[in-house]
This record gives structure tokens, sequence and C-alpha cells, in this order.
């Protein structure tokens, strides 16, 4: 693909389902290329089930007050699940924990089997051995084209010193210090 830069003909129509001038196929491999961390985004259920899916959507909005935010894809499973849940949890995974994000990336009856977690803040999960979790009332939600935003105001976290996981070009990765310029 060319490297000239891509705008829509009409920016009116942007949001318009099949209107848009940008390939959406090439556009994903080309955010693809921005290296993210790997997160699985949990919340109780109504009927007091836990749910939770992988994301990479996360990022920090802003620190005071502390505020974050993920999204979800209007026709995924849980969307209800998170769109009336009071808290969600943010659980930042560690670069052994790869196997687990593919468990939560796939469909199932029961994402939680063999998991180890501990209810938080509105009993939203908090994964055992996570690298960070950020526990956060629901605040907002906005939508943007075919996701629904949610931002959560943080409301408890902890962290530690273990490797992230790290997903790019399709694939899960691992930071590799040394000069400050390397990834893998």
């Amino acid at each position: 693909m060319s490297d000239a830069p891509k705008h829509p003909a009409d920016p009116a129509n942007e949001f318009a389902s099949d209107n848009s001038a940008i390939d959406p196929r090439d556009f994903r491999n080309a955010l693809g290329t921005f290296a993210t961390g790997v997160t699985i985004v949990t919340a109780m259920a109504a009927d007091g089930r836990p749910y939770g899916v992988t994301c990479n959507s996360f990022a920090s909005v802003s620190l005071n007050p502390p505020l974050v935010l993920w999204s979800l894809g209007m026709f995924s499973q849980g969307l209800t699940i998170f769109q009336n849940a009071s808290h969600f949890t943010v659980n930042v995974l560690g670069a052994s924990q790869e196997a687990l994000a593919s468990q939560f990336a796939k469909s199932s009856d029961d994402k939680f089997a063999g998991v180890s977690w501990t209810p938080g803040l509105g009993n939203a999960p908090v994964l055992t051995d996570s690298v960070a979790n950020f526990q956060c009332r629901a605040a907002n939600r906005y939508y943007g084209g075919d996701h629904i935003i949610f931002l959560g105001a943080v409301e408890a976290y902890t962290y530690n010193r273990q490797e992230p996981l790290l997903f790019a070009r399709g694939s899960f990765g691992r930071f590799i210090a040394g000069d400050g310029n390397k990834a893998s």
C-alpha cells in the first residue's frame, strides 16, 4: 500500500457504514503496527456470573481525576453485561499469560474455568497474577463507529514489576529491555 495519507472524500459521511474510502482490512493492518498491552476487562453479570473479554483498546485518559477508557464492538456477546455493570476491572496481563488472553478472546460458556480471581469493586473479577488491575466505576460510555467506548473512574488499582504481555501485527510479544529501543 501507499504511504500517502488517506482521507475520506466527504468527512460528513465518514461514520456512515460502507461510505468510507478507507479499506477496513488495510486500516486494521496499519493499526496493528502500534504495539499495545493486553488486558482482560471483567464485570459481574446481573445473574451473578463473572464475564470477561480480552481487550487491547485500553488507554489512560486523565490523572486527575483518574480516568481510563476501553472499547468493545457493538455486536460483542457481552456488550449488555458491560452496559449494565456498575463497575468493571481492567486486568493487565503479564508476558506469561498469553494462554489466558487467548482463552478470554474466544466465545465460551465459562471463560473463567480454571482461572483464579477475587471479587473487586462491584464484584468485577480481579484476576490473580495480573501485572496490574484498575477497578473502575462505570462513569460513561460513548458511541464510536462500530464500538462503544467505556469511560471508567478508577477507584482502586494495584500493580507489580512483572513483564507485560504485548500485542502487535496480530501476534503476542514481549518487551526486551536494553537500549530502550527494542521490542519483540
